[in-house]
């Protein structure tokens, strides 16, 4: 989700994204997790789709099964289905 907008939404089977303690991968059963977010791309694999989006930071939540990626900026990159 970017400040004004959300980029994608739906469930996914993996996340990957780059925290300013290196990057990580989030899979179904993640621990809760409150991490920074720096600079580069966020990775979703979901229902038949890869997304791929670039952000400036941000912040990322994982709580019950669920992510959420708040960001300044959000630009969905060539390749991805939404």
């Amino acid at each position: 989700m970017a400040a004004d907008r959300r980029v994608w939404d739906g469930d996914a089977s993996r996340v990957v994204a780059r925290t300013t303690d290196g990057e990580i991968g989030i899979l179904p059963g993640h621990a809760p997790l409150l991490g920074v977010l720096v600079e580069g791309e966020i990775r979703i694999s979901g229902e038949g789709a890869d997304v791929v989006a670039t952000i400036d930071g941000g912040f990322l939540s994982v709580d019950h099964d669920r992510v959420t990626i708040v960001a300044e900026t959000a630009r969905v990159g060539a390749g991805s289905e939404n």
